[in-house]
């Protein structure tokens, strides 16, 4: 029997996360990230000679590369499982279905390129992923339920432009309400995707609704990675891995940013 170690020995490592920093594009809805060096070199310096510098980092749990919660969307009033929003939620956070509840994600991950499916890099902006499209990317591809799915369009590589990366003025590429329906059909574990919102954004209506998110996380209670760094495995023409998503387990918050690592030969 092999070790595990041995196993992913002399595999190639994606590291699937946007890096973070002050400015970086974001969705209007959550608190922005900021980073501040608090402590520079010198500022104190110790009898040996020694000095340290350290920062301050001030971030909503919905920025950058992060996991949603199944306690981040609720409607009518109710969570996954029908349970009352209010009576989880607190100045202190939410008592259940928080980042906190989610348990490390270790295993098979599939890429649905759905960019290629259309031959180009990059899906245009606004343009609607539909189940014929997540048909034609999973050609070839047997997925199992407990896996985890993502979605490429490619929209990683407009991360350099913030205006055009959120998506509020041209859309952004992203499954529909039928598309988000054929993944939840699959049972995954946890779905993922490149752009800030896992949903279809169509120009000029910004977030103003969010209906896959409801779907799949109020609904079927289904994690959500989103802000993904897909790029570089699209190229790489990989589509199935191991994948290990593992976000901050910051009790009662509604998500957390993530370093997703896709193992691959």
């Amino acid at each position: 029997m092999r070790e595990p170690w041995e196993a992913v020995a002399g595999a190639r490592v994606f590291d699937l996360a946007q890096p973070m920093s002050t400015g970086m594009p974001q969705s209007p809805n959550h608190p922005p990230f900021r980073m501040l060096l608090e402590r520079r070199h010198g500022d104190v310096v110790r009898a040996d000679g020694g000095s340290a510098a350290n920062e301050i980092i001030v971030t909503g749990g919905h920025v950058g590369t992060h996991v949603d919660a199944l306690a981040h969307v609720s409607h009518a009033g109710l969570l996954h499982g029908g349970r009352e929003a209010a009576a989880l939620q607190s100045h202190r956070g939410l008592s259940a279905l928080g980042i906190d509840a989610f348990v490390p994600y270790v295993g098979r991950g599939v890429l649905l390129d759905v960019a290629a499916v259309h031959g180009v890099a990059t899906l245009p902006a606004g343009y609607e992923v539909t189940p014929e499209d997540l048909d034609r990317a999973a050609a070839g591809l047997d997925i199992g339920p407990g896996e985890a799915v993502l979605v490429g369009t490619g929209w990683s590589r407009r991360w350099p432009e913030p205006e055009v990366f959120t998506g509020q003025s041209h859309g952004a590429p992203g499954p529909g309400v039928a598309a988000g329906r054929w993944l939840a059909d699959l049972n995954p574990r946890l779905v993922g995707a490149e752009t800030i919102a896992f949903e279809h954004v169509a120009p000029g209506r910004g977030h103003a609704t969010l209906p896959v998110h409801r779907l799949l996380l109020v609904e079927e209670g289904i994690n959500i990675v989103e802000t993904m760094r897909l790029d570089e495995l699209l190229d790489s023409g990989v589509r199935e891995f191991l994948l290990v998503v593992n976000p901050l387990p910051v009790v009662g918050a509604s998500g957390s940013p993530v370093r997703p690592l896709a193992v691959a030969r």
